[in-house]
């Protein structure tokens, strides 16, 4: 059975009132993670950790996200698996494919999660499925059809990308989005992506 470890990255971006169809990229504000960065972010993807700004963002899946953007991840390495966290009452089955969740008038941060799957060798798992869904920026979840929800394969490195929207609290949870991830032929890992620094970290019950 493969055990599973998600290594992940944050990138906050310019805060908006509506996230536009398309945005230029400048040249000059492509991100070129250092390992240091993603050693910071271990494996327990609960854990705080620093992250850097930026401004950039395309709303579009490019074949090569990571190349388009001039991303860069580093080899990876692992110090620990990824803990399992309760699924919560919104999770929905069966949500489109798509790397971006981003739509046309959304409001709030803009965000872009990167990272890698892997398993307890840290070795990348190629194709290994992953369904994102989170609350919007007023912390509303969108219960009756698709929006801030999706799934996504990760590439034949393990790396993965999702591009999306700081979520909002709402009471008695601090920000955070939720996830399932499946290696081939393997088992499902459910659990929840959090963000440094948040001061309601500490009063969620579900935080860890």
């Amino acid at each position: 059975m493969k055990k599973i470890t998600l290594l992940v990255l944050l990138f906050f971006m310019t805060g908006c009132a509506g996230i536009p169809q398309q945005t230029e990229v400048p040249a000059q504000s492509t991100v070129e993670p250092t390992p240091g960065m993603l050693s910071e972010l271990t494996t327990l993807v609960a854990n705080t950790a620093e992250v850097d700004e930026v401004i950039v963002i395309t709303p579009s899946a490019p074949d090569d996200f990571f190349s388009q953007m001039g991303i860069n991840l580093p080899v990876p390495t692992c110090d620990g698996l990824t803990p399992s966290q309760t699924e919560g009452p919104y999770y929905t089955p069966d949500t489109p494919e798509r790397n971006s969740l981003l739509e046309d008038g959304m409001s709030g941060t803009r965000l872009i999660v990167v990272g890698y799957v892997l398993d307890q060798n840290c070795q990348p798992l190629p194709n290994a499925w992953l369904d994102f869904w989170q609350a919007d920026a007023n912390g509303q979840y969108d219960n009756s059809g698709y929006r801030l929800r999706g799934h996504q394969f990760a590439d034949a490195q393990g790396r993965y990308y999702l591009e999306t929207v700081v979520p909002g609290e709402y009471p008695g949870r601090t920000e955070h989005i939720h996830f399932k991830v499946q290696p081939q032929n393997g088992n499902v890992l459910t659990s929840q992506l959090y963000f440094p620094d948040v001061a309601a970290n500490q009063r969620d019950g579900i935080f860890d």
